[in-house]
């Protein structure tokens, strides 16, 4: 014998994409329906036709089940700007952000902030989520400015990532009203571009 360990067989059944995909969807349509704190693994599976132990198999607990549930509601990517101009990929990266949060149902945001306050695990979650996403939108634009020539105040993006969105849900939900173009325009020309460039 050459010593070598032979290779195990995987055990079980393949991984069911549709059933993963049903426990997702079941998530997301309860925290709309019962908020966070009333969701269960339980529920989830009852919602979904599936047994308690197959969301455990995917899920270690609540928490990282609503993470995955957001993860896999989000399917859109920031635009990868063509620009060297600063303002054209501000008001495009704007613009892209404006879609996706006016695409989002406003329950499912309100369930998700009153479990990020009540749940540590949840909050850590989410902000991983959030870190990684702000990530990838700034990227474009603001190596676009840098190569344009910009000259930036330091942790550009992350001021750009912590104003912007909270602009747009005001103007969303407080206000009532859309961002339409010349809203995205103000926010870039009257907001972001006197806070983001070094003078």
């Amino acid at each position: 014998m050459s010593g070598a360990r032979e290779a195990v067989p995987a055990r079980g059944r393949p991984r069911d994409a549709a059933r993963d995909a049903a426990i997702l969807d079941a998530t997301l349509r309860l925290l709309v329906e019962v908020g966070y704190d009333q969701l269960s693994i339980e529920s989830v599976a009852a919602e979904a036709g599936v047994g308690k132990p197959t969301v455990y198999r995917r899920h270690a607990g609540k928490a990282a089940l609503v993470a995955a549930a957001v993860e896999h509601r989000v399917t859109s990517v920031p635009p990868a700007t063509k620009t060297s101009d600063l303002r054209e990929a501000l008001l495009e990266t704007v613009r892209w952000l404006a879609e996706q949060i006016a695409g989002q149902e406003i329950g499912l945001l309100g369930a998700l902030f009153a479990g990020m306050r009540g749940d540590p695990d949840l909050a850590a979650e989410m902000r991983r989520i959030l870190r990684r996403d702000e990530a990838a939108m700034t990227e474009h634009p603001f190596r676009s400015g840098v190569e344009g020539g910009e000259h930036l105040v330091p942790r550009a993006a992350e001021l750009f990532a912590e104003i912007s969105p909270a602009l747009i849900v005001h103007r969303l939900i407080v206000v009532g009203e859309p961002c339409d173009q010349s809203f995205v325009e103000h926010v870039v020309d009257d907001i972001l571009l006197p806070l983001l460039q070094r003078r």
